[in-house]
């Protein structure tokens, strides 16, 4: 009892500093990513123009807007505190920081809102933003020398599929867990693209309704096996009652047998005295 005490106040302790440091950092890189422009502008005598820059900025942020609320909603869970600070600040989850956390959850076999999830996605992300900075540094430094071989032909096909086929591996683990699930939003989202190819550029906010529909026919999955559940519960239960009875019932009437039997050999031995 005491030790658990411990460890929550420890981890306590850890998330408040987390959200401390989280906030202090997301605030500096904000205004980094933010002053950047408008130093270089200064320093080269050209500024943009301020009211063009905000009615850019207004068209872009409200179709983004969803995107960035669905993001946070469905990764910040995934990842805890400071996993979720480290993604969202060193950027490219999908590619990178998503299947990197998840892959070290599944390895070491924790789950989602866990602390031990938190330590979790928190190295992960740090450890794939250290390896993404040197596989960056590398890339400018061998940029020149493989210049032909990057833009070969051949390899482009397999530069366009590498987030379709690293998800793809990734999403096979959770398709085969509920493989009805899995197939209906496959088809049904599938269908859709195939029907309205313009949604294709929107894929952040089409989470919404293929996450909806995997949710709504897992949960209709879960009452029907809990109502399968409870009647052979039910079952269970009443064949047992009946077996009692029956038992009970038989029991009596052997009982009865029995005592009519003592009554038949109490008055014959009556009558032979």
């Amino acid at each position: 009892m005491e030790e658990n005490r411990v460890k929550e106040t420890r981890y306590g302790t850890y998330l408040a500093a987390t959200h401390r440091l989280g906030r202090i950092l997301t605030v500096i890189v904000l205004v980094l990513l933010l002053a950047a422009p408008f130093v270089i502008g200064l320093y080269l005598n050209a500024m943009p123009n301020i009211s063009a820059c905000i009615k850019a900025f207004v068209g872009v942020g409200l179709v983004y807007l969803v995107s960035g609320i669905v993001e946070y909603l469905i990764y910040v869970p995934m990842l805890g505190a400071g996993g979720s600070y480290l993604a969202f600040i060193t950027g490219n989850l999908i590619n990178m920081k998503i299947p990197c956390a998840i892959n070290a959850r599944d390895i070491v076999g924790v789950k989602s809102g866990t602390p031990e999830n938190e330590i979790i996605s928190t190295l992960s992300i740090a450890t794939s933003s250290l390896v993404t900075i040197l596989v960056l540094a590398l890339g400018v430094l061998l940029m020149i020398p493989l210049q032909p071989v990057l833009q070969s032909p051949a390899l482009q096909p397999a530069f366009e599929n590498v987030v379709p086929a690293l998800f793809g591996a990734m999403a096979c683990k959770y398709y085969r867990s509920d493989r009805t699930v899995a197939l209906i939003v496959l088809t049904v989202m599938t269908l859709l693209f195939v029907f309205v190819p313009s949604l294709i550029g929107s894929t952040s906010m089409m989470v919404i309704p293929s996450g909806a529909l995997a949710i709504v026919l897992s949960y209709l999955s879960f009452a029907k096996t809990r109502g399968r559940e409870a009647a052979a519960k039910v079952d269970d239960i009443a064949g047992r009652e009946a077996a009692a009875k029956v038992d009970d019932i038989a029991g009596r009437e052997a009982a009865a047998k029995m005592d009519d039997s003592a009554s038949a050999v109490d008055a014959e031995g009556g009558k032979n005295r």
